[in-house]
């Protein structure tokens, strides 16, 4: 039993091997990136929304309410960014449940890229928003002697976006593994059902977090909050 996708190699490239999460992984960009073009196609006013539209609006609504209540008010910015990291992992935990496939997120390879990409957008958000004086300017409060302490917090949020992704998909697919060796008859269908609710429930929380980081890094300064308040 292969514990990553990585150790699966679908085919070689002259000396290189391209492993199951490669394949994977622009297999799921490729058939999101198909479905939004399908859906959308004849995204007018006078045509009437069909079921698939409607449900795309349903999660791209559900999403834009989530990203409103964190960060008290609307970026589109952010719906791009958190909303597609939320259905790439989704759709990636949701191979759970397909037999011979393993989810990407079972390898730290991609928990590792999707927590650096969060890592990216951070001060890309926060330089957008604030300036960049006024972005770095955060990492000395509330007082410079605590630079490297925030340093340190941004990397260690990178870390555990990674490992927590990692750790509980990878163990989910051995315990998964171990309990069909058992039980073939008895366990496929409720660990199917238990793939689909843990993979929906962690690729939330990891779009919640990297909400809230880019929401940490474009909020207003203290002062700038409080002059508008007394203006009003």
């Amino acid at each position: 039993m292969n514990l990553t996708p990585d150790d699966s190699i679908v085919f070689t490239l002259g000396s290189l091997g391209v492993n199951a999460t490669i394949v994977t992984t622009w297999g799921i960009m490729a058939l999101l990136t198909l479905v939004s073009a399908l859906i959308t196609r004849n995204l007018r006013p006078e045509v009437p929304p069909n079921r698939w539209r409607t449900m795309l609006e349903v999660v791209v609504k559900g999403i834009q309410s989530q990203i409103a209540e964190i960060t008290g008010r609307p970026d589109p910015r952010l719906l791009y960014f958190t909303g597609t990291l939320f259905l790439f992992i989704v759709a990636s935990n949701l191979l759970t449940v397909v037999p011979g496939l393993d989810p990407p997120t079972a390898s730290l390879s991609t928990t590792a890229g999707l927590a650096l990409s969060v890592l990216v957008a951070v001060p890309i958000f926060g330089i957008g928003s604030r300036g960049l004086g006024g972005y770095l300017r955060t990492y000395l409060e509330p007082s410079p002697i605590m630079l490297p302490f925030n340093l340190i917090g941004d990397v260690s949020r990178g870390i555990s976006l990674a490992i927590r992704l990692y750790g509980n998909i990878m163990s989910g697919a051995v315990v998964a593994a171990i309990l069909l060796g058992v039980a073939p008859f008895f366990f496929p269908v409720l660990m199917d059902m238990l793939g689909l609710l843990t993979g929906v429930i962690q690729a939330y929380i990891f779009a919640i977090l990297a909400t809230v980081y880019i929401s940490s890094a474009t909020s207003p300064p203290p002062e700038t909050t409080q002059n508008e308040k007394d203006q009003t």
